[in-house]
């Protein structure tokens, strides 16, 4: 998903589940999937139970690639228009009540300062994209499910975008949108994202996990916690949040303290 707007020299990555969001959007949007007929009782339980080891402790890369097969066989027969508009119409009611504020502050800061914002998720890009949107991003990464010839998902996962997978598709959107990764800015909670943190110059660990904590204390990478939650309302041109305006009144001052920060941390 892609606006157009003028060139900008860096962005923002921002991981979705449990960095904005406050859970995984599978789970979040497991009950208008049913509703929608999308998801019958099995999957649902199949999704959660999947998803509870990576709620929990963080995903490894083992729990995750579990998580790839059972995305392809939950989603295996779905329409993705249909998938991706029943997505967009759950939002207010699923999505809105579990993002982070502060992730939205974030967000807002770095628009101030006209960064690309770009959500990179390892959820399908259907389930992705109308999150980004109410989320007021410039671009989103998700996986890409194949598709049959009417459309439905075969139940292969061909791009899990994932880990060194998810690193490489910013890396590549940078080159073509002639983006500075050193000026770019990257925020998880994960150790699956360890190659995209790496890949730009300003890394955030949010929330993180044991052996993501761990790195970023060795390489003194900021880590945020992020434990307010808000409820969004969007209109088609603007994401508005509580606080929001203030946030953007106050991004000069809070981007020049970061610089002075970081300046001073360096010497």
């Amino acid at each position: 998903m892609k606006r157009s707007q003028p060139r900008s020299r860096s962005a923002a990555f921002f991981d979705l589940d449990k960095t904005i969001l406050a859970t995984s959007t599978s789970v979040a949007l497991r009950a208008p999937l049913r509703e929608a007929g999308l998801l019958t009782r099995r999957g649902a339980l199949l999704g959660l139970l999947i998803q509870l080891p990576y709620l929990i402790k963080g995903a490894d890369e083992q729990a995750t690639e579990k998580m790839r097969e059972s995305l392809g066989e939950i989603a295996a027969g779905w329409d993705g228009v249909y998938l991706e508009s029943t997505v967009k119409d759950a939002l207010s009611r699923s999505i809105d009540p579990v993002c982070f504020v502060e992730a939205l502050e974030e967000i807002a800061i770095h628009r101030a300062a006209g960064r690309r914002i770009v959500i990179a998720s390892a959820s399908i890009e259907e389930m992705v994209r109308p999150v980004a949107h109410m989320l007021g991003a410039d671009a989103s990464i998700g996986s890409y499910a194949q598709r049959n010839e009417d459309g439905t998902f075969t139940g292969v996962i061909s791009r899990f975008n994932y880990a060194d997978e998810k690193a490489r598709a910013c890396i590549d959107m940078a080159q073509r949108n002639g983006w500075d990764l050193r000026e770019c800015f990257a925020y998880s909670d994960s150790i699956t994202d360890v190659p995209l943190l790496e890949a730009v110059g300003h890394p955030v660990v949010i929330n993180p996990d044991r052996q993501l904590r761990e790195i970023a204390q060795e390489r003194d990478w900021p880590i945020r916690s992020f434990t307010h939650t808000v409820q969004v309302r969007t209109s088609p041109a603007r994401l508005i949040v509580p606080g929001m305006i203030a946030a953007c009144s106050a991004a000069g001052a809070a981007w020049s303290f970061y610089r002075a920060y970081t300046s001073l941390r360096g010497k």
